[in-house]
């Protein structure tokens, strides 16, 4: 059955005109009156008041730009990870960023917050910076909308590693965890994190510089190690994101 990520009120029984993007969505897929879809509103600025799991829903109506659907019952099924996994990753550059989006909402992650740093290939500001993160908050949201998964990660707005690392609050230090290629970094496979969410930070191409990996250091986060391999950086922050998870 087709989902769709519906950021609006959904009650059992109400009638409701679909937002645009979901409703582009039906057209695309020619339904028709009578056609069941599922919703979810779990995502970026419904966290606090979405129920969680997914709705049934039957189409009503289909106008030139207007679908409209009756609101089913409500299914208490959830998806995603054992631990909350919080994604901080210095962008690859081209389209790896929208692979890594991608991959990271299928396998469950909770946000990801892209960074500059100082070996970042990818440099993002203004309104440039908003409009790439746009498209990565859509790029998750169809991830979601194919894996079965009901709750949207959250794009975070682009900052520089300082600027991310100096705002810091509300995780716990023990869960906070950098990849790393120093000498006596723990293998993370091996770590031991019990139901905790974890924050990782993960380097751009060429990894993060000495002096930033001092300052993540500095800032709470312990080294962990993939393994011997030479990873891509994408590779690299999805490898870790599967292990945690």
């Amino acid at each position: 059955m087709p989902r769709f990520f519906c950021p609006a009120p959904l009650r059992t029984g109400d009638l409701l005109d679909l937002p645009a993007g979901a409703a582009r969505h039906v057209q695309v897929l020619r339904l028709q009156p009578g056609d069941s879809i599922t919703l979810f509103n779990h995502g970026p600025g419904w966290e606090g008041v979405s129920p969680g799991g997914e709705f049934e829903a039957r189409v009503t109506l289909m106008g030139r730009s207007q679908v409209q659907v009756e609101i089913g019952a409500h299914q208490a099924v959830e998806r995603e990870a054992q631990r909350a996994v919080h994604l901080a990753v210095g962008m690859p550059a081209n389209e790896r960023m929208d692979w890594l989006v991608e991959k990271a909402a299928e396998l469950g992650v909770a946000s990801i917050q892209p960074l500059m740093t100082e070996r970042s290939v990818l440099r993002l500001a203004a309104e440039r910076a908003t409009k790439k993160v746009d498209h990565w908050q859509s790029v998750a949201i169809s991830a979601c909308e194919q894996c079965g998964g009901n709750r949207v990660p959250v794009i975070h707005a682009v900052k520089t590693l300082t600027q991310w690392l100096a705002g810091l609050h509300g995780v716990d230090k023990d869960a906070r965890l950098l990849l790393s290629l120093r000498e006596g970094a723990q293998a993370l496979r091996l770590m031991e994190l019990g139901s905790h969410g974890a924050l990782f930070l993960s380097g751009p191409e060429g990894g993060l510089s000495a002096s930033e990996e001092a300052a993540a250091l500095s800032a709470g986060f312990a080294p962990v190690t993939l393994g011997a391999r030479v990873l891509r950086s994408e590779t690299a922050a999805l490898t870790a994101l599967a292990l945690l998870a």
